[in-house]
């Protein structure tokens, strides 16, 4: 019979196969609509992401200094190439006015061919 404790531990994640991801989404949120264009469009103009979208406003419920609060956000999803995420995230620490402000990277692990190489040629 199996050891009825090990159930409650939790199960080791097996490594990721293959290569590292090329592409990544990059996610960040601002709390207006102007801050989340500004944000888009240094990322653009500098080549840090070649896309940038900008979703309507969400709700975002958190903790902050130790109360729960609701506040109206703007997300921006940049697209870019994993060459360029260190860049990227100085450049939006610098640019962002919330004193921690949300930066999330996602790997890309398929993409269209044609829709990836504008990518990576928009942030070369």
């Amino acid at each position: 019979m199996a050891d009825p404790t090990a159930l409650n531990e939790p199960s080791a994640t097996p490594a990721p196969a293959g290569p590292p991801a090329r592409f990544l989404t990059v996610l960040t949120t601002t709390d207006s609509e102007q801050k989340a264009e500004r944000l888009a469009r240094g990322a653009i103009e500098d080549r840090l992401a070649a896309c940038a979208q900008i979703s309507a406003p969400v709700t975002s419920v958190y903790r902050w200094d130790g109360a729960v609060e609701t506040s109206r956000e703007w997300q921006v999803l940049f697209k870019t190439v994993t060459g360029r995420y260190a860049a990227l995230e100085a450049y939006l620490l610098a640019a962002h006015d919330y004193d921690t402000p949300e930066i999330i990277a996602t790997p890309v692990t398929h993409g269209g061919a044609g829709y990836l190489a504008w990518v990576a040629e928009e942030t070369s």
